[in-house]
């Protein structure tokens, strides 16, 4: 789960991270006048409130030095679509702009705690070079990033931030508070459960004081049931029908092709969206029904496939293990009759009891095609696609 820029700066700010004077956000012109009272004396700087970053150079970040301009400016980016390099192409509509007090900026550092598979814990990259593209300052220049791992259980030791604090060049001055600074955006990461907590910039101000000006914090979504805080919170990211799947517990994830996918088991999903690519295929999703999806998920399962305007093939592929594929087969047909299927529709069963599963598909002669492996099923799939006009 990704949190907006004022949930994440709510948190810091409940840390001890500083961050800048906020009016908080608004949704409505009308709300700006009380939010540049709250935020200060100006300048301030308007944020659009969406998740993807790179909004300034999308016009998703505005200065403004009177509330004139604050004015023209809320106006202009409340309703507008943003798309940047971090939404795949799609337009993501400002419903909320945030309002802070402007910072005067002498340095820009880069921070993040994220999770470093290979070693399995949390690492703090940095670096002195904060407010660049830092996937491109990787590649170009890896000498600029900084790395210190964490130990999950302790979190960041204090002669590590006061390393990195000396690496980084921060001011003698702000040392110890870069330090408690620092502390405190691991003990973020760890009590969120997070996968990525980010801070681009940093800065050091005009006086030399530190303050956070952006955050982003992503969180593990299987971590939920721990997180109170954030369970409760809108899904800004799932689409409607991604929501749907969520209240029935399937588990589906919209994509860009025209092959709808049923398949039980994660891995299994993943194989199969492998090989309708490879058979010159493109999946519409990746749905897994679980391993004991009931005739009412298979159901859901298919009216949320069928909801999808791009999919011109429906492919089933089915692993009968602890549930037999006889039984997988009855909850195929009545999921078939319930649903009026609109395109065509192959079915791949493997498994314990695989011979009674096609005999009852066979014998229910509703209008599927069988197939006799994963690889034929794809091929017949990817074909039967094509056949269908848009």
């Amino acid at each position: 789960m990704k949190l907006l820029e004022h949930e994440a700066k709510d948190i810091f700010r409940r840390r001890g991270i500083p961050v800048p004077r906020t009016g908080g956000v608004l949704t409505k012109p009308a709300q700006l006048p009380a939010a540049l009272r709250r935020a200060g004396k100006g300048p301030w700087v308007l944020k659009a409130q969406v998740l993807a970053g790179g909004r300034g150079k999308a016009g998703g970040v505005k200065v403004v030095k009177t509330p004139a301009e604050a004015r023209l400016a809320a106006k202009a980016m409340l309703g507008m679509k943003i798309a940047t390099h971090q939404t795949h192409g799609a337009a993501l509509v400002v419903r909320e702009v945030l309002v802070d007090q402007a910072s005067k900026i002498a340095r820009e550092i880069y921070l993040s705690v994220v999770l470093d598979r290979r070693e399995a814990r949390p690492v703090v990259i940095a670096s002195a070079e904060g407010g660049m593209q830092i996937e491109e300052l990787a590649r170009s220049r890896p000498d600029a990033i900084l790395k210190e791992p964490v130990d999950p259980s302790r979190g960041l030791e204090a002669f590590q931030a006061r390393r990195l604090a000396f690496r980084l060049g921060i001011p003698s001055a702000e040392v110890g508070s870069f330090v408690k600074l620092l502390r405190a955006l691991v003990r973020v990461f760890i009590d969120y459960d997070a996968s990525l907590v980010e801070v681009n910039p940093l800065i050091v101000d005009a006086s030399g004081k530190l303050c956070a000006i952006d955050g982003k914090i992503v969180t593990d979504d299987n971590a939920l049931f721990r997180q109170e805080e954030l369970a409760g919170r809108r899904d800004l990211e799932s689409s409607p029908l991604e929501k749907q799947a969520q209240k029935v517990g399937i588990n589906y994830i919209s994509l860009d092709g025209d092959i709808g996918c049923m398949v039980n088991g994660a891995g299994l999903a993943m194989g199969t969206m492998d090989i309708i690519a490879l058979a010159g295929g493109r999946p519409a999703n990746f749905l897994d029904v679980g391993g004991g999806a009931t005739a009412e998920q298979v159901t859901a399962a298919f009216r949320i496939l069928l909801q999808d305007p791009k999919v011109r093939a429906v492919l089933v592929n089915i692993f009968g293990g602890i549930m037999r594929c006889d039984v997988i087969a009855e909850g195929v047909i009545a999921a078939a009759k319930r649903v009026k299927m609109k395109v065509p529709l192959i079915v791949r069963l493997e498994g314990t009891n695989v011979r009674e599963g096609k005999k009852l598909l066979h014998d229910s002669r509703l209008p599927m095609t069988q197939a006799d492996s994963l690889w034929d099923a794809a091929q017949k799939a990817v074909a039967a696609a094509k056949e269908v006009r848009p």
